[in-house]
């Protein structure tokens, strides 16, 4: 064979498997359909956003909190061609980094369309030169997602768009509908509704971010509504129709069939994503796939053709970059003979809004239908010396624990460097830390972090000390 290890995708999942593979001695290639590395999340998603996410933010603060901090400015607006310009550059210093890890590592990459011919053997559409055929003892499917977008809804990548094309709008829209109040729905939303663009989001379920704790969505809500942002709750989206310079969008009451119909200047499609392996050949290989187009796997992320793996968006389970990291050096490690563990209650999920909601373990809800007996514990970061320091003072943690035992369940976050914290509670929690040793824990002071230790506090019987 010719490599022990192929890996088809270059997204967080792919590069970091590689590399791992590496580091294990396994002769290893990756291939890449695009002439960047990274895949989604480097190119169109974690890092352009959180990019735009963070220049929108400056630009919020400069508008609204400066005057309060004793900064007085002279004429302010939005550049946004140099926005997009930073964005840019921090998306290809981040590409080229990938780039260099390749080769420190001794990784041979193939620029070009992969798709099997047989079980140990791809084909490669090279975007450069003549094609090639390469043979490998495994492989690893690792293709990710793309975003779905109903034929009904008319997708043109002008004015009705997904995720990637907002993030290369090049001067701030009067209006944007935006289709989806899940994650990507929310933090696209939060930048142009920081910008000044106004915001409509049509959800068809009851509340934002649905497969988060409810108490989230509320503290979130209610922060997003103050920047600009419209909710339109148990709607459906019945036309979408897109123009030279706009979209017209109707939507539909789901308790009556009250009918809207809005123009804006843009309608965003953020209704989810669809694991991606078009012309993969996976029938050539003999892999199966289900109903959903997601590549079938067992608990050690074999497919049905033991040799052949895949992790990340394109199997089932959260589509986080992440998750794929840690299967793809799961899958790597398996294959070297070792015994590497994943625990998925424990793979945090973040919004990258402003405050920012983070979360891992159960939800209030999923501990109340498996009929856990629990004790809840919150801390509304209003009563946090650091929050008013810098005046981000919207938000709370809740901590949820086992009322038998103290076991911390669940924890989540709404607030100022949630995305950051978040991290303690997951350390706790591989360790099955209880409640009252999060609260034993000494922590600076001021900082953000002492929301998590009161809220522990909280929970182990009403014991928070500044609340």
């Amino acid at each position: 064979m010719d490599f022990d290890v192929t890996i088809i995708g270059s997204g967080p999942g792919g590069y970091v498997a590689a590399i791992r593979a590496a580091q294990l001695g396994l002769k290893t290639a990756i291939v890449e359909k695009y002439n960047s590395l990274g895949g989604t999340c480097l190119n169109v998603g974690c890092i352009p956003s959180k990019a735009l996410l963070d220049a929108s933010e400056h630009y919020h603060n400069a508008h609204e909190k400066f005057k309060d901090f004793g900064i007085d400015l002279k004429d302010l607006k939005v550049n946004m061609p140099q926005m997009i310009k930073r964005k840019d550059e921090v998306v290809e210093q981040t590409v080229k980094g990938v780039e260099f890890l390749m080769k420190k590592n001794k990784i041979e990459v193939f620029y070009g369309h992969g798709s099997f011919t047989d079980d140990h053997t791809l084909h490669i559409a090279m975007n450069e030169g003549e094609d090639k055929d390469i043979t490998s003892k495994h492989f690893i499917i690792a293709t990710g997602s793309k975003p779905i977008a109903p034929a009904m809804f008319n997708y043109d990548k002008k004015r009705v768009i997904t995720s990637t094309e907002a993030l290369n709008i090049t001067e701030v829209p009067k209006s944007m509908a935006i289709i989806g109040g899940g994650v990507i729905g929310l933090e696209l939303g939060s930048v142009f509704g920081r910008l000044g663009t106004e915001v409509d989001v049509i959800e068809f379920q009851d509340r934002i971010l649905p497969t988060m704790d409810k108490d989230c969505s509320k503290e979130l809500m209610r922060a997003l509504k103050k920047t600009g942002l419209n909710f339109y709750f148990k709607h459906k989206v019945t036309d979408v129709q897109g123009a030279d310079t706009g979209a017209t969008v109707t939507f539909e009451k789901q308790s009556d069939g009250e009918v809207t119909t809005k123009e804006y200047d843009y309608c965003l499609i953020a209704i989810g994503r669809r694991a991606y392996t078009d012309q993969l050949g996976l029938d050539k290989a003999g892999v199966k796939a289900d109903d959903k187009g997601r590549v079938e796997v067992d608990n050690h992320l074999s497919t049905n053709v033991p040799h052949i793996f895949a992790i990340g968006d394109v199997v089932r389970g959260a589509m986080l970059a992440h998750k794929a990291e840690e299967e793809g050096i799961y899958v790597v490690e398996k294959i070297a003979g070792q015994e590497p563990h994943i625990d998925y209650n424990l793979i945090p999920g973040v919004v990258y809004t402003w405050p920012e909601v983070a979360a891992v373990g159960q939800t209030e809800e999923e501990l109340k239908a498996a009929g856990v007996n629990y004790k809840s514990g919150k801390f509304p970061f209003k009563a946090l010396g650091r929050a008013r320091a810098s005046t981000d003072t919207e938000g709370m943690v809740k901590v949820l624990t086992d009322a038998a035992t103290d076991e911390i369940l669940g924890v989540h976050m709404v607030g100022a460097r949630a995305a950051d914290m978040i991290s303690e509670a997951v350390a706790l929690m591989e360790f099955r830390a209880s409640a009252e040793d999060a609260a034993r824990m000494s922590h600076a002071h001021p900082t953000y972090t002492e929301a998590f230790r009161e809220a522990a506090l909280a929970a182990t019987g009403d014991r928070a000390l500044h609340v």
